[in-house]
């Protein structure tokens, strides 16, 4: 079987866990190219990666190419021109139907982390992805082009622990929460762990899924502590997020929601910049004319998420918290992952946050080049495919899946996927 050649699209703090993952991998693809608007991004993340000494094959080097994703006529010919058989976009979430739409054109499949968002648009109503990518489904299967949308780790690898629950732990699913925290320090006054943007317009509207129907409520509104491993006791706050608008489809549950932990001086920030209006991605005018979005002006004043990581101590804990019924008992499973910032900034010199959205990727785009049945020829969200490979692999790849079930008399055991 011919390897395929890989096209990396985007150089910020996830490209950067990519491009190390890709280069332990490397033996695995043909050519693999990493791509951004900035060619200094590229090479700086090739540097580190020979820091690293992070290459499987030290004959093969990724190579760095400069693009501008949003032109679907500058993608394509790129493309065309290296013979790339999958793209993982890690670009912009601006950026999602351009690159999907240039997949489509020059045949190579598409692996994407998050959902696709317009700049004059926020919280748009739900599904989410009906509103873009689910609109290029027909073309993907007309033109046989594999595209795994959301394949970081939430959205990404919580929907593939929701398959997985569903195809062995379950015969019902009543409630899927789905919970994420960051019980890390970077020593920063303030920061966001990814891009400022997108991190802000996410957080102004909350999305959820309850008794099988959509519903709106304002953010921050509804938080608790929740107890979990290794981090212990975390407030979590009910939000919107990319995977509960394909899970509420294709997972067969009365309730999915998406619960992410905030520290105290977050939120007073937070809404300290929301009630002056800087959160507005609509332009202003400044006193000398100056027309600016105040979004990006804030953005363009708070750290690069990609600077936090020599700094990060403490862990990621990110999972899904599951109840249903098995053999008519009630059934209660945490599935989930810990990551530590420090282990990851000596593996591949990133922050744990970059790295399990990164990593995930990389197992996605291992899985299509295998031709196995991840290569499906058509649009998918994660929770539609084989969960086991995935999982598996990701366990191989340095994020291991553990699990904590709680019977019906409350007592509990903590297992380790095999």
């Amino acid at each position: 079987m011919e390897k395929k050649n890989v096209l990396l699209v985007g150089a910020g703090g996830v490209g950067h866990v990519a491009a190390h993952k890709f280069a332990q991998n490397n033996d695995l693809f043909g050519n693999v190219y990493l791509a951004s608007r900035s060619l200094d991004s590229c090479q700086e993340i090739l540097e580190s990666i020979e820091r690293k000494k992070n290459y499987k094959d030290t004959s093969k080097k990724i190579q760095a190419k400069q693009v501008d994703a949003l032109s679907v006529c500058e993608m394509v010919k790129l493309m065309k021109y290296l013979k790339i058989s999958i793209t993982v976009n890690l670009a912009s979430a601006f950026c999602n139907m351009s690159i999907l739409e240039a997949c489509i054109e020059s045949g190579s499949a598409y692996i994407d982390t998050a959902i696709h968002e317009e700049p004059h648009k926020v919280c748009e109503n739900p599904p989410w992805y009906a509103n873009y990518e689910w609109k290029r489904e027909d073309s993907c299967r007309e033109k046989g082009i594999t595209a795994i949308l959301g394949a970081g780790f939430d959205p990404g690898v919580v929907n593939a622990y929701a398959a997985y629950a569903k195809k062995h732990f379950f015969d019902t699913i009543d409630t899927i929460d789905i919970m994420d925290v960051n019980a890390g320090s970077h020593g920063k006054y303030f920061a966001t762990n990814f891009d400022p943007e997108i991190n802000f317009r996410e957080f102004l509207k909350v999305w959820t899924w309850i008794d099988r129907q959509w519903v709106c409520k304002p953010i921050h509104s509804e938080k608790k502590v929740h107890d979990f491993p290794v981090v212990g006791k975390q407030t979590i706050y009910l939000t919107g997020h990319d995977e509960i608008h394909s899970l509420s489809k294709n997972i067969d549950a009365n309730s999915i929601r998406f619960w992410m932990g905030f520290s105290d001086h977050y939120i007073n920030c937070f809404n300290v910049l929301k009630n002056i209006g800087l959160l507005s991605e609509k332009p202003v005018k400044t006193a000398e004319g100056c027309e600016v979005v105040p979004l990006k002006v804030v953005k363009a004043c708070l750290p690069d998420p990609k600077t936090l990581a020599p700094d990060y101590t403490g862990n990621t804990c990110i999972g899904d918290l599951i109840i249903g019924m098995k053999n008519g008992r009630r059934k209660e499973l945490f599935l989930y992952n810990v990551c530590d910032h420090k282990a990851c900034y000596e593996e591949v010199e990133s922050q744990a946050i970059s790295y399990t959205a990164g990593a995930p990727a990389v197992a996605a785009a291992i899985l299509v080049a295998r031709e196995g049945d991840w290569d499906v020829k058509k649009m998918v969200n994660v929770e539609e495919l084989n969960p086991d490979p995935f999982l598996d692999l990701l366990k191989d790849i340095g994020l291991p899946t553990e699990t904590i079930k709680v019977s019906y008399s409350k007592k509990s055991s903590k297992n380790s996927r095999k």
